[in-house]
């Protein structure tokens, strides 16, 4: 779902129709302080060499997100 048109009426009916975690990800794909902080744990990740299971579990507590293998 495109992030632009998150107000149209379509998109509206679709997110009525999600459940819990699909409405949680739509909301943080949208939140920018989401999308900088994920794009920080990328950078850490690849261009510093950071431990990828340490950064992302840190990103996970600060969102309060559980990740799935």
């Amino acid at each position: 779902m495109p992030t632009q048109y998150w107000r149209s009426p379509e998109t509206i009916e679709r997110l009525k129709s999600l459940e819990r975690p699909g409405f949680a990800l739509e909301f943080l794909r949208r939140n920018a302080d989401y999308r900088r902080d994920f794009a920080r744990t990328q950078r850490q990740i690849t261009r510093d060499g950071a431990e990828p299971e340490t950064v992302r579990s840190e990103l996970a507590r600060r969102w309060g997100l559980r990740f799935r293998p």
